[in-house]
């Protein structure tokens, strides 16, 4: 499901721990009064303004969802490669077990991924910083793109689970055919989230820079 890695770090290549990247960074530079602000308000740091702070604490309690989820995220890659090793060998018993394992995971972490979502969009109608506020704006959308791709992987988890028939070969091959193309769209909306959160992360560290340059 969607992971999350070391709140710490600034950014990453890797898909799916970068919702939570940079995070801690700039709630560091919430409070930091060396940068004007661009946003609303004459708050003087960049990403500075009356609400900021209970803005911060939201974020952080979103951060805390995705960290729920982080275990389901690798177990489900776990599992998709399982899948494909049992739809190699046409292992109808195990494709179909493994593929309720998948759906059955992304059900447990989809609540907790609304949950998040629903908590970036409240932080965002506070009163703060505009560079902020499109720093979560487009973690959200990053994390929305995952969310419909896990979508697209979970219907493809169910064709497996209830149609996938080796001995039924035109069944058989429009199924597997099905799989192949959710799964390819699954990566494509994979691709587009891992665009919003690396531009979401290009503000973080203009925001760092702006600070160091002080």
């Amino acid at each position: 499901m969607w992971a999350v890695k070391d709140i710490r770090t600034v950014s990453s290549h890797q898909f799916p721990v970068h919702h939570c990247l940079g995070l801690s960074v700039l709630i560091v530079l919430l409070f930091l009064p060396s940068c004007k602000s661009t946003g609303r308000g004459d708050a003087p740091s960049i990403f500075s303004s009356d609400q900021t702070a209970d803005a911060a604490k939201i974020v952080v309690s979103a951060n805390d969802d995705l960290t729920k989820i982080k275990v389901l995220y690798k177990e489900n890659e776990g599992k998709r490669e399982e899948i494909k090793k049992a739809l190699e060998t046409d292992d109808a018993a195990s494709v179909k077990k493994l593929a309720d394992d998948v759906v059955g995971l992304i059900n447990d972490g989809y609540n907790n991924a609304q949950d998040a979502v629903d908590k970036l969009e409240r932080a965002q109608e506070m009163q703060i910083n505009d560079d902020y506020r499109e720093y979560l704006r487009l973690k959200e959308e990053s994390l929305k793109s995952e969310m419909e791709a896990f979508d697209s992987y979970r219907q493809a988890a169910r064709t497996l689970r209830d149609n996938y028939d080796p001995k039924n070969a035109s069944m058989h091959d429009k199924v597997k055919e099905d799989f192949k193309n959710r799964v390819e769209n699954y990566r494509k909306l994979m691709e587009e989230a891992r665009d919003y959160s690396n531009r979401a992360n290009e503000i973080a560290k203009d925001a760092l820079q702006k600070q160091q340059g002080q």
